[in-house]
């Protein structure tokens, strides 16, 4: 009996999973080169936040921004691990796992952004009670929804009972189509934005409506092919590791993962969502959009005013 037997696991398992095991001449090099690019992504939105601080421009969103491009590094670092440590199991849980908890932090952002889109079109239905109570449910289930798929990676791993691991995957791809359902939620906003009645629009951000809304769409529709190609690839009938499906190939584990991940912080960065979605401080309901700003404004313009007649005065 192995020392793994004794112990109860973790034992390897012997399906086909989603990018098949790192080694070291694909992964390696692969992972390096991502890993450049997530630095860049981390260095850029930090220096984004502390420019826009130092302007009494407040865009926390770039924090988080900074925070994923750098869980990300970590998840590429455990891979090029696990490449060179092949047989250890444990390496294994925490990169999967790594792998799936990551983007839940662009899913979130999303739905941040598209508030803001449906609040400023739509402000009595963007800011009503419900619908506020409805979004601090759906965060509660997001974070459900990670520990339901780290227990039961981590479950299965640990057992040999087949009845057990058969919940343990049915408990997984309830997880991942709620996580679908999610990347859903900001076109469902977005929709309900320019398809209602027209209200009081209010104002925000720099630039138009437009570019914001492409900007979400892109970022959106990018979200749902990321969650829909791990979802149907996990709803689709497991696979021997031996017997590998397409979309268990390295190929499609580092598009459908990094490289559109890279293409929505390009477009986030790029597209200066900083600027383009940063809202007043102290926004809590109908016409804070509008109100908030034009204060901060009035007060810019003052003090401007009032460091040009000192100016003055000291000449």
């Amino acid at each position: 009996m192995s020392l793994q037997a004794r112990s109860g696991g973790p034992y390897p398992s012997n399906a086909a999973g989603l990018g098949g095991l790192p080694t070291k001449a694909t992964d390696v090099p692969i992972c390096s080169v991502f890993i450049v690019l997530y630095l860049f992504s981390a260095a850029t939105n930090s220096t984004i936040f502390r420019r826009n601080r130092r302007k009494n421009h407040k865009f926390i969103l770039s924090v988080l921004l900074t925070g994923f491009s750098m869980a990300r590094v970590g998840t590429l670092v455990l891979r090029i691990a696990w490449a060179n440590r092949q047989h250890n199991i444990r390496l294994a849980i925490a990169a999967q796992i790594f792998v799936n908890a990551g983007i839940l932090i662009i899913y979130i952002l999303n739905l941040i952004l598209a508030q803001r889109i449906l609040r400023a079109k739509q402000p009595a239905f963007g800011w009503h009670p419900i619908l506020r109570v409805s979004y601090k449910i759906l965060y509660c289930g997001i974070g459900l929804a990670l520990a339901m798929v780290i227990a039961s990676v981590v479950v299965s791993l640990y057992t040999l009972n087949t009845h057990t691991r058969s919940i343990c995957r049915d408990i997984q791809l309830a997880a991942l189509t709620y996580l679908l359902c999610f990347t859903c939620l900001p076109l469902i906003h977005i929709a309900a934005a320019f398809l209602l009645p027209k209200s009081n629009e209010e104002t925000f951000g720099k630039g138009g409506i437009k570019n914001k809304t492409i900007i979400l769409l892109i970022s959106s529709s990018l979200c749902m092919v990321i969650a829909g190609f791990k979802a149907g690839a996990n709803w689709s009938p497991p696979r021997l590791a031996n017997n590998p499906a397409w979309y268990d190939s390295k190929a499609c584990f580092y598009i459908f993962n990094f490289t559109l991940e890279i293409s929505i912080l390009c477009t986030f960065i790029f597209g200066r969502i900083d600027q383009r979605f940063h809202v007043p401080n102290g926004c809590k309901q109908a016409g804070d959009y509008t109100r908030l700003q034009q204060k901060s404004s009035l007060e810019a313009a003052i003090g401007e005013n009032s460091d040009d007649a000192g100016g003055k005065g000291d000449i």
